[in-house]
């Protein structure tokens, strides 16, 4: 016969220590007074929920009524309709403790200002943990600081410390318990929280500074975040005490192991820190890599977001952009110099060609004028002579097959108003008659 498993004594003290304060709690609800409260209680949350469902659809048509908010305006907006019904407990009961203390006795409200207090309470510590953009940790911020909260307002914070803190396992010297796992995540949450907020006004002061490149920029902007992240986390599970010594054998060793199979992640990070150090790319270059086309959108640890005119987003690995042959059209400056080939017949005057081929390219918007157009003769072809046109822009980023077929079209436009030909190769097919013979080929 199975045998039932003990639940260790430590554990069932504190459960026994926890339900004898829950007793104590329930019986002193008895008093005549108290169960009108707690009477009370319950009809002002009917109250609210049934007021909610009034007050929220104002409330939203009152939000889709205003043009141009943010996407954080919208997203407390909703985080806001959430919690009506705690907001309006919380209302209905602070102005019901306010009117019963004008009319009777402090003491005759006592149970409601109380749960008016856990309401104002649990309020704060829901739009608290909003802030907190990892689900599971904001989840737990919640539910964690909420208890504690209504537990120390009940008084019986001891009793819950105790039993959490009785779920444990220990590793050697080190015991690890619920309730340490609990603090470590409420406190590191919050100070990751700092961290995001803080990164996010640095980050904002450093790109709009004019003096720092776009490259120094992004290199700030992750060191920042490396500091500041992994001090909240250090600090976090430092401050509810963890002991962080035993992990640096455990991190050596796993770095030992991961270290062969992580090879192409280490060499993309540290060629992600070359390209910001070197500044050879930086957001906004026009590149070519093989077939990619387009500019850069963002320098991230591991890969370049590069977005081709297309709309397509390619996600290109650092030690690509480091070890192969990369065309930067924007590298030292915003010029671009592109070549134009076409021919013309033979009876066509030459001169006239070139003058007519740099007006041509002079009447496309994005040609730079300052930097004019020229126009050479490369070459005498089997049927026509053999042009190269160069012309200059500066904004690479506006696409360079468009330009280009823009200057053709100039081109045949201006060449079609002036008579100029561009010629073609032509067959000349002969058909023989039934009873012609084909001549013998020579032996």
């Amino acid at each position: 016969m199975d045998q039932i498993p003990q639940i260790a004594p430590e554990i069932a003290d504190a459960t026994t220590g926890l339900l004898a304060q829950m007793e104590a709690f329930l019986r002193s609800l008895l008093i005549p007074w108290r169960l009108y409260q707690v009477g009370g209680i319950i009809g002002l949350v009917v109250l609210a929920m049934l007021l909610r469902r009034g007050v929220s659809r104002r409330f939203t048509e009152w939000v889709r009524g205003k043009e141009g908010l943010a996407k954080w305006q919208l997203r407390w907006a909703v985080v806001i309709d959430k919690q009506f019904t705690l907001i309006l407990y919380m209302l209905l009961s602070w102005a019901t403790v306010y009117v019963m203390r004008e009319i009777t006795w402090p003491s005759r409200s006592h149970l409601i200002a109380i749960s008016a207090t856990i309401a104002t309470a649990l309020l704060v510590i829901a739009l608290v943990s909003k802030l907190i953009r990892n689900r599971l940790i904001s989840r737990t911020v919640n539910l964690g600081a909420g208890i504690w909260v209504v537990a120390t307002i009940l008084e019986f914070d001891q009793g819950v410390v105790a039993f959490l803190d009785s779920f444990a396992v220990s590793f050697g010297d080190f015991r690890l318990s619920a309730l340490t796992v609990i603090k470590a995540l409420i406190v590191t949450g919050i100070l990751v929280t700092i961290a995001r907020l803080l990164t996010r006004t640095a980050t904002n002061r450093i790109q709009k500074n004019a003096d720092i490149s776009p490259s120094m920029q992004v290199l700030a902007i992750k060191g920042i975040q490396l500091v500041l992240f992994g001090g909240a986390v250090f600090i976090g599970l430092k401050a509810v005490g963890f002991d962080l010594t035993g992990l640096a054998v455990l991190s050596g060793a796993i770095g030992v192991g991961l270290g062969f199979g992580l090879q192409k992640v280490v060499s993309n990070l540290v060629s992600g820190i070359i390209i910001l150090l070197d500044k050879s790319i930086k957001p906004g270059d026009v590149i070519s890599l093989g077939d990619t086309f387009g500019w850069i959108e963002s320098l991230g640890a591991r890969y370049v977001s590069v977005v081709t005119r297309d709309g397509k987003e390619y996600l290109i690995p650092n030690e690509d952009l480091i070890t192969g042959q990369v065309v930067n059209w924007s590298h030292s400056d915003e010029f671009v110099r592109l070549d134009l080939f076409f021919g013309t017949a033979y009876d066509d005057d030459p001169h006239l060609v070139r003058k007519l081929a740099v007006q041509a390219a002079l009447n496309v918007n994005r040609v730079l004028q300052d930097r004019a157009p020229v126009c050479h003769i490369v070459g005498f072809g089997d049927s026509s002579v053999d042009y190269i046109l160069r012309f200059w822009i500066r904004d690479p980023t506006g696409g360079l097959t468009n330009i280009k077929g823009n200057v053709f079209l100039s081109l045949w436009d201006i060449f079609k108003e002036n008579g100029i030909s561009i010629p073609f190769p032509q067959r000349e097919v002969r058909m023989l008659k039934s009873g012609d013979q084909a001549a013998p080929p020579p032996v």
